[in-house]
C-alpha cells in the first residue's frame, strides 16, 4: 500500500509541476522512489509508523515550488510546527478548509486529459478518483484503477493494450480487496 500511495503522490504532483515527459512518465522516477523507500525503512526501524512521499508537495507546487529547496523549506516549517502544536491545534478546521479545498480544485487540471470519448479510460479514472476522494485513501483508488482498467479493456475488446507488468499489479490488487480488513 505504501508503493501505491507513493506511486499514486508522486505521479500526481508531477503532472501538476509539470515534470512528466510526453507520455506522462517521470524521468529518473527511480530517485524519488528510492528516496521514499529509504523513509519507510529508516521509520521502520526507529519504531515509528511509515512515512512516504506527502500531498502537501501539491501546495508548494501550486506557489510555484520546483526544487528540493521548496521541500527542505516545507520541512523546516513542519519542524517549527511541533513548538506551537498546542496553538496550532486550537485551529478549528473550518478556518483551514477552504485552504485545502481550493488546493485539491487546483489539483484537478490533470484530469482535462482523460479521454471522455473512451469509455475503457474514464470508467477507471472515475473509479480511481471517487474512491480517493470517498475512502480517504489515495492507495485504494490507485489500487481500483489497477483491477478497473484491465477489465475494462477486456470488456472493450482491447487486452492487448494492456501492458504485461500491470498483470502484476492486478493480481496483487484483487488479493488486496479480497482479504482487506472493510471493519
Amino acid at each position: 500500500m505504501a508503493f501505491v500511495d507513493t506511486m499514486g503522490t508522486l505521479i500526481g504532483v508531477s503532472a501538476r509541476a509539470g515534470l512528466l515527459d510526453e507520455r506522462g512518465n517521470l524521468p529518473q522516477i527511480e530517485r524519488p522512489m528510492l528516496a521514499d523507500a529509504l523513509a519507510t525503512t529508516f521509520a521502520a526501524l526507529v519504531g515509528t509508523t511509515t512515512s512516504g512521499a506527502y500531498i502537501e508537495s501539491a501546495t508548494g507546487v501550486e506557489a510555484g515550488g520546483r526544487t528540493g529547496l521548496t521541500s527542505v523549506f516545507t520541512a523546516a516549517c513542519f519542524v517549527g510546527t511541533l513548538f506551537f502544536a498546542p496553538f496550532i491545534a486550537a485551529i478549528p478546521p473550518q478556518a483551514y478548509g477552504p485552504a485545502l479545498i481550493f488546493v485539491g480544485l487546483l489539483m484537478l487540471t490533470p484530469i482535462t486529459r482523460i479521454p471522455f470519448d473512451d469509455l475503457s479510460e474514464l470508467v477507471p479514472a472515475f473509479g480511481v478518483i471517487a474512491l480517493m476522494a470517498f475512502t480517504y485513501n489515495v492507495a485504494i483508488g490507485m489500487t481500483a484503477g489497477f483491477v478497473l482498467y484491465p477489465f475494462c479493456k477486456l470488456v472493450s475488446g482491447r487486452l492487448r493494450e494492456v501492458r504485461p507488468a500491470l498483470w502484476a499489479l492486478t493480481a496483487v490488487s484483487v488479493l488486496f480487496f479480497a482479504f482487506y480488513p472493510y471493519s
